[in-house]
């Protein structure tokens, strides 16, 4: 294909940055109503906000500032600004839609496995659009570009690492079902991804 044809639009672009943190955030408030957790800088920021119950997407935003520095130095302006909206759109929407929806009841199993898919979704989109989700998933994306490590393999490892300090603030079933959201998010994006496809650059 010529240079330039694959490139996204503006508009694609922006699409990707206001729908999956959306998505996202609808994921993070199936597992936070299932009393869930999952991997990643997220994961940190569930942890914290379950050991001290402050607002966990006030937590979010803020943990992900030191990884800007890295983002702007391996990723580029580009990346770095969009895994910024991003980032402050999840945290926007996290603490906006309990407003807009009420979960009266959810089944745990559904939540944990329902959660992981719509998180995996929306991370894939904005890896397809030269973005994430910050954090830890601005390392991930690194090494896939620089270094051809598959992304869903290097997220799985650090969430293992994780959901394993969840025993510290949730209880056993909480925690093994946090590990099939997690197992169910990284499924979507191994299959899905691959290094060198849909970079949109």
């Amino acid at each position: 294909m010529a240079a330039g044809l694959d490139r996204h639009s503006l508009f694609e672009d922006a699409q990707s940055l206001l729908v999956a943190p959306l998505i996202a955030a609808f994921a993070l408030l199936l597992l936070k109503q299932g009393g869930l957790l999952t991997g990643g800088t997220v994961g940190i920021a569930f942890l914290i906000h379950y050991a001290s119950g402050w607002p966990l997407g006030i937590v979010l935003f803020v943990i992900n500032l030191p990884f800007y520095a890295l983002a702007m130095r391996a990723m580029g302006r580009d990346f770095t600004v969009k895994t910024f909206v991003a980032v402050s759109l999840l945290a926007l929407y996290t603490e906006l839609l309990p407003q807009w929806i009420t979960l009266q009841s959810v089944d745990r199993l559904f939540a944990a496995v329902m959660g992981g898919f719509l998180a995996g979704i929306a991370i894939l989109m904005l890896i397809r659009h030269r973005a994430s989700l910050g954090g830890l998933g601005i390392l991930v994306v690194h090494l896939q570009n620089t270094r051809g490590w598959r992304a869903g393999k290097v997220q799985m490892a650090a969430d293992c690492l994780i959901l394993a300090a969840a025993v510290f603030v949730r209880d056993p079933a909480s925690v093994a079902l946090s590990i099939v959201g997690a197992v169910a998010l990284n499924l979507v994006i191994a299959v899905n991804h691959k290094a060198g496809r849909y970079m949109g650059t």
